[in-house]
């Protein structure tokens, strides 16, 4: 369908990307699926042409483009080209606005210029062992001594977790207080006590390294906290919006892409002298993927424009997180029906998306954590 939300430049910046792609990341790929990471110097490829950190000012070495649509591209054609373990959305859409939002001047000029080189990969870490969506929960502590903290616990499922240079880590300053004693702390790369665990095996998304991570009495100076001591739980929520929609943006990105490759592929299979997209039952259901896809597309572009105006609601991203994540896994399972045995297949693409995209409707927050974020907006407990 047309989109009137693009123009020019950045059309210009999505050929761009896709050649990169196709020269960065598309030769490479299957390697880095069987060696369980990408190659740290695809981080300074994206960095030198600018597709990472584009948000960065000048003076701190970036381009200085804060327009969230340069990053919506960047986001769809990883998406279209079915190479979900490139994290580059984790750094534009995610961990960036930390790094701009909440650090002081010496922080910035530490760390800002290496991050839009590519040379320093970050990563969040909030997930626990015992931890999912509920932050205010989390048990890693910070506790103070002098112009430090010893931070000490552990983390799990964080993407970039081998290849991270930057860890932003939620941790407990107060744990008496709840959600008001959390902060973030940046442990970096070596500091003593920080340790990696394995990379994680995951049914899907190979080439990504997710990882464990461990924190045995770090000290870590006051210098890497991110805003003020106890705003962690609000500054993580306030960014959640932007990390949701990113998700938004992916989901409908592959249930399109998904889509136009099985219609391609129900046109070329024969079975009973004709092609399977004569039958009647490939026709209705390509009809309702179709039209629920396309309402998705409609839907998710109005919040990018809401977005650009600093207008998203937390529970309109997240109504889109959910809707567009649970409709890609159904899409993605009803075109590998579709496609038969071959949909088994890892040489088809349809067979990589369905274990690839699988994990869309878990994290930046679970399906079920999106509805109850909608459910609280309504305030369903007050009486009229």
């Amino acid at each position: 369908m047309a989109r009137d939300l693009f123009e020019w430049e950045h059309e210009q910046f999505r050929a761009a990307f896709k050649q990169f792609i196709e020269r960065e990341i598309l030769p490479h790929y299957d390697r880095w699926e069987q060696e369980g990471i990408v190659d740290r110097g695809l981080w300074q490829a994206a960095g030198h042409g600018g597709f990472i950190a584009m948000a960065v000012p000048p003076e701190y070495g970036g381009p200085g483009i804060t327009d969230f649509r340069f990053n919506v591209i960047v986001t769809e054609e990883i998406a279209r080209a079915g190479v979900a373990p490139v994290a580059f959305p984790l750094l534009n859409d995610v961990t960036l606005a930390y790094f701009l939002g909440l650090t002081d001047e010496d922080q910035k000029r530490r760390w800002l210029p290496g991050i839009t080189k590519g040379e320093l990969i970050t990563a969040i870490a909030m997930t626990e062992p015992s931890t999912g969506s509920d932050v205010a929960g989390i048990r890693t502590t910070a506790r103070r001594d002098g112009d430090h903290y010893i931070v000490s616990g552990s983390k799990t499922f964080i993407t970039n977790g081998q290849n991270a240079d930057l860890v932003i880590v939620a941790a407990k300053t107060d744990p008496d207080a709840g959600s008001k004693g959390v902060s973030l702390l940046v442990l970096e790369r070596d500091m003593p006590g920080f340790k990696r665990g394995r990379n994680l095996q995951k049914i899907g998304q190979h080439a990504q390294d997710t990882s464990e991570l461990f924190f045995d009495e770090v000290r870590v100076p006051l210098a890497n906290r991110l805003g003020a001591e106890g705003s962690g739980f609000y500054s993580l929520m306030h960014n959640l919006a932007q990390e949701r929609l990113s998700i938004a943006v992916t989901s409908v990105a592959v249930t399109e892409t998904v889509l136009e490759q099985t219609i391609h592929y129900v046109r070329e299979r024969r079975a009973f002298g004709q092609p399977i997209g004569a039958f009647q039952n490939t026709r209705f259901l390509i009809a309702e993927l179709h039209t629920e896809t396309t309402i998705a597309r409609v839907f998710v572009d109005q919040c990018i424009k809401s977005h650009l105006v600093k207008e998203l609601a937390p529970e309109t991203a997240a109504m889109a997180k959910w809707w567009t994540s649970e409709l890609l896994v159904r899409v993605i399972d009803r075109c590998l029906q579709l496609h038969g045995g071959y949909g088994y297949m890892l040489e088809y693409p349809i067979a990589r998306a369905y274990v690839d995209w699988r994990p869309q409707t878990i994290y930046g927050g679970s399906t079920e954590i999106m509805k109850e974020i909608i459910g609280r907006s309504l305030r369903l407990d007050k009486t009229v």
